[in-house]
């Protein structure tokens, strides 16, 4: 096995890589069912909002959204990832990494300064922490439509290691997008955790 070095967070090569990702701290909010839904963005939206208040900054977040698939499911890998089980059965985290590990009760009091109607009482927003984690991963440019071509890149840099996806697929979107959003000039990294 190669060398492996740790990653800066929000930072990928064009061409896939082995790397070590870093332990990040979160704020989330979890859903269910296809990306691009109307319930996907008011998530996505209240998330930006909220990270914004705790980190006390207008800019805005890299959204990051972390993917799998409920335990019946088909077992799929890097290339597979959206092919394989039907998109309306994906489980999401909607995350925005924090500078600073968050309370239960700080993300509670960010969101009671909140009038928006995309604040539902029923979505549970949380702290959420991941640990350093073997990984690999890729930036991803244009549509997400295109990520297909892009997933079996990094599919066969994990084979040519021995490795198979070991966790929630992660892409980490460094632009900002809507649903109208012109995704030619998107930039998404795409990581994976394998083992």
């Amino acid at each position: 096995m190669p060398e492996r070095h740790s990653t800066n967070h929000l930072y990928a090569t064009d061409e896939p890589e082995l790397v070590i990702a870093p332990a990040v701290h979160y704020v989330s909010i979890e859903g269910s069912g296809s990306p691009g839904t109307d319930e996907f963005y008011r998530k996505k939206r209240i998330l930006t909002v909220i990270a914004r208040i705790l980190q006390k900054s207008e800019v805005e977040p890299a959204i990051e959204l972390q993917y799998w698939y409920p335990e019946n499911s088909i077992k799929v890998g890097i290339a597979d990832f959206y092919s394989i089980n039907p998109i309306s059965s994906l489980q999401y985290r909607v995350l925005a990494a924090l500078t600073n590990e968050v309370t239960a009760e700080e993300i509670a009091d960010a969101r009671a300064t909140i009038t928006s109607a995309d604040n539902h009482k029923s979505d549970i927003v949380v702290p959420y922490s991941t640990a350093e984690y073997l990984a690999v991963q890729v930036m991803h440019h244009g549509p997400f439509s295109e990520e297909l071509d892009t997933l079996e890149r990094l599919e066969n840099l994990a084979r040519s290691y021995n490795l198979q996806r070991s966790g929630p697929h992660l892409e980490i979107h460094l632009d900002a997008f809507e649903r109208d959003t012109d995704q030619t000039p998107l930039r998404t990294i795409l990581r994976d955790p394998v083992g």
